[in-house]
């Protein structure tokens, strides 16, 4: 008799590890790669992270932490709310996550039973989706375009016409690096007040932006969950380790969920992130470089074809219309890689309806790939 395998891992793969995972087997075999398919910095951790993490080893401080975090990160991340945004956030209502993925589960578990419906905009992160279908949770998909840059609106959410229970945005977001400005979030935040509708806002891009600086919801609505990562502005993607501000009721259903299923944070990542607060003036030149990469590719890409890309205010994606040249993003990604060696990833992983007419670009790498890349493109399709 088989035996039996269960359901919740019959989701959706995160397409963009599988065209990385294509993209390692051809640099494996040889053949040149150039990476514009996974939102990881090309730059390193900060030097005083680098140099907090040796000291750590060397003092040898790696054990369990508190299942919350330790203490002296909390503090530190609860007075950048008030140095960047002027918000006062009790550090006991800070959670650190294993990754900011860490922190989705977590929200999710705790915020959410099975059957719950909760709302997210296509395109869109793909992990929301699967790990709230992994769990029970119905994900309601909201189809947006650039006629709301890309984002939710009370209008478009009370037009979908679904009761829901919860409401996950993002800003800046992936893939398009739209963001909500603070008279959007006013809105969406009283509407999720007056709706009884529970807002997860997902600011891991924050200190990634290329004109107005982003909000947080934590401004208007002290009931929603707040996450964010030290993986993108921070350059510590493979340190994985990330944030929450919750609201005090969740505060101790996730205390005891992340005993359960964590124990606690990376510890050393803990530690070593205790440094990266001093070091703006080093991440802000990381942000510069990604601004030159955004520039090259928005004045390069259109003499390849790629001419209908989403707005970019913040993160590292540039999201393309290629409707013009495919009805199959999936199989013109693999094309593209096989025949150019440019990695990309194709739009379905972001919007399940529509995205076999869009792919997106990641320009979190080095100048010189963005330059290679944005070459090889225009000889392929000009």
């Amino acid at each position: 008799m088989a035996l039996k395998v269960s359901s919740r891992g019959l989701i959706s793969p995160f397409i963009v590890m599988d065209v990385m995972r294509a993209a390692n087997e051809r640099a494996a075999s040889g053949k040149d790669v150039l990476h514009l398919e996974v939102g990881q910095p090309g730059t390193p951790a900060p030097a005083a992270v680098l140099d907090r993490a040796k000291s750590a080893l060397d003092e040898d401080l790696i054990g369990y932490t508190d299942a919350l975090g330790v203490p002296a990160l909390r503090n530190l991340i609860a007075e950048q709310y008030k140095i960047r945004y002027g918000a006062d956030v009790d550090p006991g209502r800070v959670v650190i996550t294993t990754g900011s993925s860490g922190g989705f589960l977590l929200s999710f578990l705790a915020a959410f039973d099975a059957g719950d419906r909760v709302a997210l905009v296509a395109p869109g992160y793909p992990a929301y989706r699967n790990i709230l279908t992994a769990l029970g949770i119905e994900a309601v998909t909201i189809e947006v375009g650039p006629e709301t840059h890309f984002q939710p609106t009370p209008d478009v959410l009370e037009k979908a016409g679904h009761a829901i229970d919860g409401l996950i945005v993002a800003s800046p977001s992936n893939p398009t690096g739209s963001m909500i400005m603070e008279p959007e979030m006013r809105q969406l935040t009283k509407w999720c007040r007056d709706n009884g509708v529970r807002l997860i806002s997902d600011e891991i891009y924050h200190g990634i932006t290329f004109g107005p600086d982003p909000v947080t919801a934590l401004a208007f609505d002290p009931d929603a969950i707040v996450i964010n990562s030290f993986s993108k502005y921070c350059s510590m993607t493979g340190w994985r380790l990330g944030w929450m501000v919750v609201p005090e009721p969740l505060l101790r259903s996730i205390e005891c969920l992340t005993q359960n299923l964590f124990i606690s944070p990376p510890t050393l990542s803990q530690i070593a992130a205790t440094a990266v607060f001093d070091c703006r003036d080093e991440l802000d030149r990381y942000v510069g470089q990604y601004a030159e990469n955004r520039e090259l590719l928005l004045r390069e890409l259109p003499r390849a074809g790629f001419r209908e890309i989403a707005p970019a205010d913040g993160a590292f994606y540039l999201y393309a219309d290629v409707s013009h040249l495919t009805d199959d993003s999936d199989a013109f990604c693999r094309k593209m890689l096989a025949e150019t060696g440019v990695a990309a990833t194709p739009g379905i992983d972001f919007d399940p309806g529509r995205g076999h007419r869009h792919l997106r670009f990641s320009f979190a790498g080095a100048n010189a790939v963005m330059a290679g890349a944005a070459e090889r493109l225009i000889g392929w399709l000009a």
